[in-house]
């Protein structure tokens, strides 16, 4: 691969404990990694980019997301969850063949790239399919067969989880890796979600679950079992056992809190879709203040409807201001932390990327500073949590490879894109 070069650039680093100050010099990436970054770099290089009134940070990443909801976007707004869900998403979800799941990926992976996502978490199903499209578009991704257990259907689903993690994982140049899926404690009982532990442990692949998204989910954990869902999570030995992404995480209470301390992953958290579906707000100061890596995600478009995580940023740290009615909770940099180096420990993925750091993979982003509502620049790290979109964006790039360059896709047809996904979208909610 070709060296790029990055010229007079203003750095983000995201690195704990650094300055918060960005600093201002070069970077260069040779191949997939970042080989310097400092003061005026004199070195060859097939590509110049002249970093003059942008800001370089670390490329965004999106610990949990269903790419392929992309086409069930607004089909379904402003109704309550199990409405949403029952009435509206099955149905719908119930027709999709393997080639709509591979377009409303790509059309997920689009929005990602053009609003500075170069990492996801996806669970889903025909996984391979979404592999596939990671794959052709270059993106970054940890993929997760989604396991409902409410009814047997002979093994089918954990063989084509653990088929995904043998073919899967550490291909794409290395930009693929795996977790296995149990859906949520309400979908899992005890002897299936066993199963599921007892594989991570075999083949040390983390697990990905929902987790106490809705009080409904905690009415029925509790009239199953006599447990909160983290208490019946934590009993079953998950907690101790494996590497878990919590996704959501909205309905804990102090003593669940204090069951996830010491827990090797953490927690998703997905503030526009938990605020759009009025399913509450995630206790994750409390979690931080335990030691609790806490990340973000967007959930799927069909709940969420923008996957642009600079929208859960902002909304990261509104939601905590307001909750606790204190301004001085959760400030910029931490919850820019959360959609950086904080995701990429979720998906134990930080030795390699989260932070902008000589020897580190080249995942980075450009943005455009050079805009009304991103000037004056008194604070960086403010205009990026509370005023700067997914469109600002210039430039993606990902494992070194350039995404995205002057707002243009370079992997993806955008216009057959949009036509592949037009007339599968319509189809999809036809009579439903």
């Amino acid at each position: 691969m070709a060296k790029i070069l990055i010229k007079n650039v203003t750095i983000a680093t995201m690195i704990a404990g650094a300055a918060d100050t960005p600093l201002v010099g070069d970077i260069l990436i040779d191949g997939d990694r970042i080989s310097a970054m400092q003061a005026d770099i004199h070195e060859p290089a097939a590509e110049v980019i002249q970093g003059a009134g942008y800001v370089a940070m670390p490329g965004l990443i999106n610990a949990h997301q269903h790419t392929p909801m992309s086409l069930l976007r607004a089909f379904s707004d402003d109704l309550i969850l199990m409405d949403w869900l029952n009435h509206k998403m099955l149905p719908a979800e119930a027709k999709m063949t393997p080639e709509d799941i591979y377009w409303g990926a790509k059309l997920s992976m689009a929005e990602m790239i053009k609003t500075g996502t170069t990492t996801f978490a996806d669970m889903y199903i025909h996984m391979n399919v979404i592999a596939q499209a990671v794959q052709e578009v270059g993106m970054r991704a940890s993929l997760t067969r989604g396991l409902v257990f409410l009814e047997d259907d002979g093994g089918r689903r954990l063989t084509e989880a653990l088929d995904l993690v043998e073919r899967w994982s550490g291909k794409a140049d290395g930009t693929i890796t795996t977790m296995l899926g149990p859906h949520a404690p309400y979908t899992c009982p005890p002897e299936p979600l066993q199963e599921v532990i007892k594989l991570a442990e075999h083949t040390n692949v983390p697990i990905h679950i929902h987790l106490a998204e809705t009080i409904e989910e905690v009415s029925k954990i509790r009239e199953r079992y006599n447990q909160t869902p983290t208490e019946y999570l934590f009993h079953q030995g998950l907690f101790a056992r494996a590497h878990v992404l919590l996704a959501h995480s909205v309905h804990l209470n102090r003593r669940d809190v204090g069951y996830l301390k010491g827990m090797r992953g953490g927690v998703s958290h997905n503030p526009v879709s938990n605020l759009k579906l009025g399913c509450g707000i995630a206790p994750i100061i409390d979690m931080m203040e335990q030691g609790i890596t806490v990340g973000l995600g967007t959930d799927g478009a069909g709940s969420a409807t923008t996957v642009d995580m600079f929208e859960e940023i902002k909304a990261a740290a509104w939601l905590q201001k307001l909750d606790y009615g204190d301004p001085t909770r959760m400030p910029a940099i931490q919850a820019l932390r959360m959609a950086t180096s904080e995701s990429a420990k979720l998906l134990q993925i930080d030795k390699e990327v989260g932070t902008l750091e000589v020897g580190k993979k080249a995942d980075l982003i450009l943005i455009n500073m050079k805009k009304p509502h991103l000037q004056p620049i008194h604070n960086v790290n403010s205009l990026l949590a509370y005023s700067a979109n997914g469109a600002d964006v210039d430039t993606t790039i990902v494992n070194g490879k350039i995404l995205m360059k002057h707002r243009q896709l370079l992997t993806i047809d955008e216009d057959e894109l949009y036509r592949q996904v037009s007339w599968r979208a319509k189809r999809l909610v036809e009579g439903v």
